[in-house]
């Protein structure tokens, strides 16, 4: 019988893919590209034929799938982490109750896209389309997410338009778990299924 959180911890994966490079950024002034490409390629994914395609392959969500599983084993060692994740979740179901900012993401990705095949998710043209996008539109809504760091990066244009990119990436990943059936009670009640569904992903 296959594990019925299989794909939901590659979404989860993805969450806490994009908030790791949100904190990384935050803190160093640079993200790790191998790491930051695939989350922020999945917000151009809507309609991608399994969780793991929208990520280009479960291989790609290696850091995520390393976290994930260090914190249902309680090795987390970032506390902001788990929070930030939390934030992110709770903004993704006030943002998919509001039809209107859905459509005003969607036209913008349209938008945007053309620009990211041509020249990659990761460069700062499309970081800064990414990031005014969720400036304009999902950053209004409540609860805002703070991201803590170091106030000489978090000062520079460039770090705050990735930060902005990679929150939207991790919002696209936050609803891409509540569309396979992912609920915050799981975390809470189903972690061992949910380790074992990291660890076979893993091996």
């Amino acid at each position: 019988m296959e594990n019925p959180h299989s794909d939901r911890v590659l979404a989860l994966a993805g969450l806490a893919q994009s908030l790791q490079q949100v904190r990384r950024i935050a803190e160093t002034g640079h993200s790790d590209t191998g790491s930051a490409q695939p989350v922020l390629d999945s917000v151009f994914r809507i309609d991608a034929p399994s969780a793991a395609a929208v990520y280009g392959g479960v291989p790609a969500l290696a850091p995520g799938l390393r976290l994930l599983d260090a914190y249902l084993a309680n090795r987390a060692d970032d506390p902001l982490l788990p929070r930030l994740a939390l934030a992110t979740v709770q903004l993704e179901r006030r943002f998919s109750s509001e039809p209107a900012t859905l459509q005003a993401v969607a036209n913008g990705l349209a938008g945007i896209a053309p620009r990211a095949q041509e020249l990659g998710s990761t460069h700062p043209e499309v970081l800064a389309a990414l990031g005014s996008l969720y400036a304009d539109t999902i950053s209004h809504l409540r609860p805002r997410i703070m991201v803590q760091g170091n106030p000489h990066y978090l000062g520079q244009p460039g770090v705050v338009s990735e930060i902005r990119a990679l929150l939207l990436a991790a919002v696209r990943s936050a609803m891409l778990w509540r569309q396979l059936g992912g609920a915050q009670w799981h975390l809470l009640f189903a972690r061992r299924a949910m380790a074992e569904a990291v660890r076979l992903h893993r091996n």
